[in-house]
């Protein structure tokens, strides 16, 4: 009988170590760029290079540990079309949250009450460039996609979608109902990462709705307050269920329902294309010592 000499209990650490290790690096990096860019949030220029200088950043070192601590390639960062694809998610996003103020407006619950500040929104477009960037790669690049490996696509899709939702009750800890709402909203990043197997329609989508949020109809971004004014001074009053309260639109039911219809739709196109992934078949062999006799 031969045993093979590894113990039970190495194997799964050893599993584990790289993935928390990626975690760590850029839960670091997301603090230290929100930190930076906040802090240069007065200035439209330092705002857009360090944005745009950190996302790209960003990108690098998650190319860089994907191949030296995972030892792979970064498959979710196609050269071919990113530019487009990074472009038609900017859009959609603008596109998504703009439909979500019409629809409130509607009903009475926002108007505009006149012009921000033209730098002011350059600033706000180079401060969600880095953000979204940075929690996209930490949410979909590496949390959705080191649980699904493990458990399947949609214990990944819950998992990072939750998280995503209750790291934003830093910005106010008594708004659950605004956390539930950017839970949807993750959901609906990480059926875009699902559907196309890759981070650049999810970064264009986050970066696109927060910065029409904030940096078009000038309101709070997921309940963080900003002294930075957008291109308009939009003004929502009515009831929470309506605007969202003191957390800002997202947590508008129309901005629930705007991401929710966007992520089944999401899903219907990865499922079209067979991109979503059953828990993966237990390997006895992973669990301990190998025996042959």
């Amino acid at each position: 009988m031969i045993v093979d000499g590894r113990l039970p209990s190495v194997v799964p650490m050893k599993r584990l170590a790289r993935p928390l290790l990626l975690l760590l690096i850029f839960i670091a990096v997301d603090a230290l760029v929100v930190t930076l860019l906040n802090a240069l949030s007065g200035s439209a220029v330092l705002s857009l290079v360090v944005g745009f200088a950190a996302a790209a950043g960003t990108l690098l070192l998650y190319a860089w540990t994907t191949r030296r601590i995972e030892r792979r390639e970064p498959a979710d960062l196609p050269r071919p079309g990113r530019r487009r694809t990074l472009a038609r998610g900017t859009l959609a996003g603008i596109g998504l949250f703009t439909a979500t103020v019409l629809a409130i407006a509607v009903l009475g619950g926002f108007r505009i009450d006149g012009w921000g500040s033209f730098g002011g929104m350059l600033s706000i477009f180079g401060l969600m460039a880095g953000v979204a960037t940075v929690e996209e790669v930490l949410f979909r690049g590496i949390l959705f996609r080191q649980i699904e490996e493990r458990a399947g696509t949609r214990p990944a899709l819950a998992v990072s979608a939750t998280l995503f939702g209750l790291l934003h009750l830093i910005n106010d800890p008594t708004a659950i109902g605004g956390a539930c709402a950017i839970i949807v909203a993750g959901l609906m990043a990480g059926a875009a990462y699902v559907a196309t197997r890759a981070l650049w329609l999810p970064i264009g989508l986050h970066l696109g709705w927060n910065f029409a949020e904030g940096g078009i109809f000038g309101v709070p971004v997921s309940g963080a307050d900003s002294s930075t004014q957008g291109l308009l001074r939009g003004v929502f009053d009515g009831p929470a269920l309506l605007t969202g309260g003191t957390f800002g639109p997202e947590a508008s039911v129309f901005a629930v329902l705007a991401s929710l219809l966007a992520a089944i739709c999401l899903l219907r196109l990865a499922h079209r294309r067979g991109n979503l992934r059953p828990r993966p078949v237990a390997d006895p062999d992973a669990a301990g010592g190998r025996v042959a006799g």
